[in-house]
């Protein structure tokens, strides 16, 4: 069952000493706990401009991070406060304030850079907070968003390019919210009302002209515009004009501030808790505690040596860890099944490969279902192996069980028999007839007990072999009997000995057949299940391609519209880079995938020892499944 903390107060999640940032451990406890989704919500801006109280009212409350009535920086770091989502009851909200940008006391000015980047990298949302107006200067002081590309790479490539880099930005970054306190100008442009979003349109639309102060001043402009495709807008009033009551906002009454300020916070609220996102990374995997925990400490340790934090190795780290995670969890839920399943011994060996095949199959969604960049499927073929391993070990239990039941049940059986040849009761003429007949009546009585298990056979003729010497001796001490007659008996204890070791052969045979069975449904449910994953994540990073594609395409018509047609041409060629991007992911020739399934299937094929036809005709499958999505 998913579950999420219910903090009382915020705890501080990247403490910043102005040289070295450094992850609180306590913070990370708390995260590595949450299961659900998170809904990550940050704010930056500059110091005293109200970001923590925003925060708290989207916890219902006044009161939590520390807000401060003087001209210091109360917030240091990032502050994390995690809350049960309020419209969302699977889901988690994480509230990130980080400290105000522009403090005078720093010592390191990189220091807010980082703790800008760090906040775009970890949230789904991002508040951007300033005060009075989208002006030159406000969009001056927003210099963080220009220094992105420098800041944080998309992908782990050797050759450093920052213009694919920032190309791929807007496939993973935030949604980007303006929120602008103690706004006083109305809503107008050109003698028309305008909404707040319009509003911030108009203030990102680009200067005109190629002097050095116009491309200066539309560098953050457009970064915003490439780089956050899903843009809001929010102004709010003055709180209260009582400088008094401002000092001490988090202990005043709602009934004391103004009633336009609150409409104004509530509706910022309010769309928080509807349109905000769960935090995803590329391809749509969601973001849980625990995955945040690893991006933070990852983002962290790589930022304290010196080097940049990358997108893709910080994928590959935390794939790296949930996979190995999946894997145990996956196994652990085959053993719990299979021994919750299975009563040993079981009646047959079918009986238990069939729940072997249904625990598996469920083992193996399990993965699935929380594993991801599985690169050439290391750890689904680990999972394999250990689930073959654990599957002979509960054969071996089987088999091992019905020794011992059906031997307790031969020794039990077999007691009278053997206290009557002790007593020499088939030692008299007409004593053989006399044996056999009891152990006939024995041989009838060991059938009729039920559920034996797969040994039971087995037990019974090495049971039978070792009464050979001792009914070979009441037969030739049997003076009712003729050499003729004993030599017959004789040749027919032969063949009934050798029927049985026939019997037991084909027994075995046929339970060979059922395993090579079992084991083929394996190679076949884990490819089928490998494609249907692979199909899907094509599905995510179709989605993802023409998203980023239609982003372009917008920024490139506003471009064109503003009267920058040079800029706009010069975007063709990431746009056609994108095109053929998308027409080779919706390819439905798929050669590099049908190899990778091919290659896949061969080496289970040797794990589980399965004839290489049956790969065949399952890949063989792989391409019709694909050009039906």
């Amino acid at each position: 069952m998913a579950s999420g903390p219910n903090m009382m107060v915020p705890i501080c999640l990247v403490e910043n000493d102005n040289d070295l940032l450094s992850v609180n451990q306590k913070a990370l406890q708390i995260l590595e706990k949450i299961s659900q989704p998170l809904v990550v919500v940050a704010i930056v801006g500059l110091y005293r401009t109200g970001k923590s109280y925003l925060m708290n009212r989207l916890t219902g409350q006044n009161r939590g991070f520390p807000l401060g009535s003087t001209v210091q920086s109360e917030t240091k770091g990032i502050w994390m406060w995690c809350v049960p989502h309020p419209s969302k009851s699977d889901h988690t909200l994480v509230l990130l304030d980080t400290e105000g940008l522009g403090d005078v006391e720093k010592g390191n000015p990189k220091n807010d850079s980082w703790i800008f980047a760090l906040a775009v990298l970890l949230c789904s949302s991002f508040v951007y907070n300033s005060m009075s107006t989208i002006n030159h200067q406000a969009l001056e002081q927003l210099h963080y968003v220009t220094e992105l590309t420098e800041l944080i790479r998309a992908k782990s490539s050797s050759r450093s390019d920052v213009v694919e880099d920032s190309t791929e930005f807007v496939s993973f970054f935030p949604d980007f919210i303006w929120t602008v306190r103690d706004f006083t100008l109305e809503l107008m442009l050109n003698g028309h009302p305008i909404t707040e979003d319009e509003y911030l349109e108009n203030a990102l639309k680009l200067i005109p002209g190629k002097n050095p102060k116009a491309q200066a001043s539309n560098l953050p402009r457009e970064c915003i515009r490439h780089f956050f495709p899903t843009r809001k807008c929010f102004v709010f009033d003055r709180p209260t004009n009582d400088k008094e009551l401002l000092a001490d906002i988090e202990n005043v009454s709602e009934d004391q501030l103004d009633p336009k300020f609150l409409e104004q916070t509530n509706n910022f609220c309010s769309y928080i808790y509807t349109n905000a996102k769960p935090k995803t990374l590329r391809e749509g995997i969601t973001v849980t505690g625990n995955r945040l925990r690893t991006l933070v400490v990852t983002y962290v340790d790589t930022i304290n040596t010196g080097a940049v934090p990358c997108l893709e190795n910080a994928v590959t780290t935390l794939a790296q860890l949930e996979n190995s995670a999946a894997v145990q969890k996956a196994a652990d839920h085959y053993s719990e099944q299979m021994t919750q399943q299975l009563s040993f011994p079981t009646d047959t060996l079918q009986e238990l490969l069939e729940v072997h095949t249904a625990c598996e199959k469920e083992a193996i969604a399990i993965f699935m279902g929380h594993s991801f960049k599985d690169e050439n499927q290391e750890f689904q073929k680990n999972l394999v192996e250990i689930i073959k391993d654990k599957k002979e070990g509960f054969l071996l239990q089987n088999e091992q069980a019905s020794v011992k039941y059906c031997q307790a049940k031969l020794h039990e059986l077999s007691k009278a028999l053997m206290e009557s040849i002790s007593a020499g009761t088939f030692s008299v003429p007409g004593g053989h007839k006399l044996y056999m007949k009891a152990k006939d009546m024995l041989k009838r009585d060991y059938c009729q007990v039920p559920r034996k298990g797969v040994k039971a056979n087995e037990v019974l003729q090495s049971f039978l072999l070792s009464q050979v010497a001792t009914e070979k001796s009441i037969l030739q001490a049997d003076k009712a009997l003729t050499d003729g007659e004993k030599a017959v008996v004789e040749e027919q204890a032969r063949r009934d000995t050798a029927e049985r070791d026939q019997e037991l052969l084909k027994q075995k045979l046929q339970e060979q057949e059922q395993k090579m069975a079992a084991q083929q449904q394996s190679l076949q449910e884990n490819i089928v299940q490998l494609t249907e994953k692979l199909a899907k994540e094509r599905e995510n990073l179709l989605r993802e391609q023409n998203r980023m594609l239609a982003h372009k395409l917008k920024v490139q018509e506003a471009l064109l519209k503003e009267g920058f047609r040079k800029k706009s041409d010069e975007m063709n060629a990431e746009i056609n880079h994108l095109k053929n991007m998308i027409d080779n992911t919706k390819d439905d020739n798929t050669p590099w995938l049908v190899q990778a399934l091919d290659k896949f299937g061969k080496e289970l094929s040797s794990v589980l020892r399965t004839p290489g036809r049956l790969l065949d005709h399952i890949v063989s499958g792989v391409s019709s499944l694909f050009k039906r999505k």
